[in-house]
């Protein structure tokens, strides 16, 4: 089939483009900037040099690869990983208002399906600790979450209501593996070596992880089958902080991370990064993995990880 991927070259369009070639359908990946463009065509695919919130370009590129699939993977987050201070409102743009174009431009084109990326990481802290996708979202979440939650439950909205295309939303867990926050070279791979990312309180917050790898294949599962409807992409291996961050210190050779109590945290991190790590929900991957014929290569983080000291 014809497909286009905008965002073709942030972390998951640089594993999800060459799947899709290789899979043998017909890619156009879509970047903002013609420095990215090269790499989309050494993967296999056509280069779209477009701006997602440009809403002319956006019916141009889209109009010109007449796709039969349009998949959004557009994010713009920092280098930095820190929850305290993290600015989600360019992603959020590129969520709502990208997203809208490309819907647009979608319907407008004949395309008949709508794939977009969404967050595992958004249910309410309540309940159970292991959700589906009936779940509540945290609607209700402090900022910087609050907002970000907001937009992506817009964005989510708009996919699945989308008139003449099928809509799916792909709720994928915190990404590791090459160019992640978790990768061996990420972010929070760094802090961890530093010991500057503890186990906080209890360390009871689920946290549901996704190699870059599975994410893709889900996606390219999802090009051809699955109903419209929400799909949480997580591994089989849902774990509290205190069972996952010693492992994962372990597996870049860094020292067992420091534990901090719930109020000392509170007052260097803030309550939005306590209850991420004491509060968190994980995903349940039951439905995908039944409606998608996906299952993911790294079951758990257990075995990804490992991968990471290779």
């Amino acid at each position: 089939m014809r497909v286009l991927v905008a965002g073709a070259s942030g972390n998951i369009g640089r594993s999800l483009v060459p799947k899709l070639v290789a899979a043998g359908h017909e890619v156009t990946g879509m970047t903002r900037t013609a420095e990215k463009a090269e790499a989309i065509g050494e993967a296999g695919a056509k280069a779209a040099v477009c701006d997602a919130l440009d809403p002319t370009a956006v019916a141009s590129a889209v109009a010109e690869a007449s796709p039969e699939v349009v998949i959004a993977q557009l994010t713009a987050l920092p280098q930095e990983y820190d929850p305290r201070t993290i600015d989600y409102g360019p992603t959020n743009r590129l969520r709502v208002e990208g997203g809208r174009n490309l819907i647009s431009a979608a319907r407008a084109s004949g395309a008949r399906r709508y794939i977009t990326q969404s967050i595992a990481f958004i249910y309410a802290p309540e309940g159970d600790w292991v959700k589906d996708e009936q779940a509540r979202p945290f609607t209700d979440a402090p900022e910087p979450f609050g907002t970000a939650t907001q937009a992506t439950l817009t964005s989510e909205r708009e996919a699945v209501e989308a008139d003449e295309l099928e809509g799916l939303v792909l709720r994928y867990g915190q990404f590791y593996g090459p160019g992640t926050y978790y990768g061996s070279d990420g972010n929070i791979a760094e802090q961890v070596r530093k010991r500057r990312f503890p186990v906080v309180g209890s360390g009871s917050g689920v946290f549901s992880f996704i190699h870059i790898d599975d994410a893709a294949d889900a996606t390219v599962a999802a090009v051809e089958r699955g109903a419209p409807g929400v799909y949480n992409i997580v591994d089989d291996d849902p774990a509290p902080m205190r069972d996952w961050l010693p492992e994962y210190a372990e597996a870049l050779g860094a020292k067992r991370p420091m534990r901090v109590p719930k109020l000392l945290a509170r007052v260097i991190a803030g309550r939005f990064t306590v209850g991420l790590a004491t509060e968190l929900r994980g995903a349940s991957n039951e439905k995908a993995k039944r409606e998608l014929g996906w299952q993911p290569a790294h079951p758990s983080w257990r075995q990804g990880f490992q991968e990471l000291a290779q």
